[in-house]
């Protein structure tokens, strides 16, 4: 089966739910998602661009980050890294909403959390150099990193306190962009989850416009129509992008043929699989996998 489309992040301390990725074009330490990984999840997220650029893409909006700009994508908005150079590097913070509001029903949480992370309503901004209050918080992210790969004593509160400093930073300054999403914008977010977990599920079979469509019990048109808005692909595009993601893992961590991954990713043509792979990833199925060995 495919990978769900909710990750579902796993902290090495339950009781210190903060986690910190550093991921390069071949690598995530922890194992996670993001490159080339359509995903959400529920906790908040800070991605600071350390070397090279990254482009990523959230709630079907496209943002180029150059080396040193970070960005802030809300919980539960579908995002994904789309490009990354060989040099790229960048770390993302991921943290749950609670860690804001202190505790359970405080004015905090009341006030200045639960407004800005419920329902769609707060968009995924970037941070620059250039402006005083963004500098601010690409400090503290850069400290905050520090803090994370050191842990010395007492480095939970370290980390908490600078979460908060960023967070007061940031909704005294962007609050204003906080909106109230529409019924119908709610409803095609619901339904491109649905439609992206079906084809997560179903994509080493034979799977047509149709039956994606279906699953959100939508025309084809209005498929394609929420595919191009949110995903900025049409649905066979994603398709396709998803097995040659499913391929590269498999080419990676397993010692099956090409022709077999070909077969267990959807591709019934080996030769077809292979052009596809290489105007993907720009190396031939065997060329990645000796690169990765």
């Amino acid at each position: 089966m495919g990978k769900p489309l909710h990750e579902i992040n796993r902290y090495d301390d339950a009781a210190f739910p903060v986690g910190m990725y550093i991921v390069t074009k071949n690598k995530i330490v922890p194992e996670g998602r993001g490159h080339m990984d359509l995903h959400w999840h529920e906790e908040l997220q800070f991605t600071l661009v350390t070397n090279g650029s990254v482009s990523m893409q959230v709630d079907g909006k496209m943002y180029t980050l150059e080396e040193g700009q970070a960005i802030f994508i809300n919980r539960n908005l579908l995002h994904i890294t789309s490009k990354l150079p060989e040099d790229g590097r960048y770390i993302s913070i991921n943290f749950p909403d609670k860690l804001l509001g202190f505790f359970v029903g405080s004015r905090m949480e009341r006030d200045y959390v639960m407004p800005y992370t419920n329902n769609y309503c707060f968009p995924a901004i970037v941070f620059k150099e250039e402006v005083l209050w963004q500098k601010k918080i690409l400090d503290e992210l850069w400290k905050l990193e520090d803090i994370l790969l050191e842990r010395e004593a007492a480095y939970e509160y370290k980390v908490s306190q600078k979460l908060v400093t960023i967070w007061l930073q940031l909704i005294t300054n962007a609050g204003d962009q906080l909106k109230n999403p529409s019924r119908g914008y709610i409803r095609k977010q619901e339904r491109m989850q649905k439609m992206l977990s079906f084809i997560h599920g179903n994509y080493m079979n034979n799977i047509l416009l149709r039956d994606i469509a279906a699953e959100a019990n939508v025309s084809e048109g209005e498929c394609c129509r929420c595919f191009k808005e949110l995903i900025r692909e049409s649905p066979n595009q994603y398709l396709l992008g998803y097995r040659i993601s499913r391929a590269m893992e498999m080419l990676s961590r397993t010692e099956l043929s090409v022709t077999e991954i070909a077969l267990q990713c959807g591709f019934n043509d080996t030769s077809h699989f292979i052009q596809y792979f290489k105007k993907k990833v720009n190396k031939t199925p065997n060329e990645f996998r000796s690169e990765k060995c």
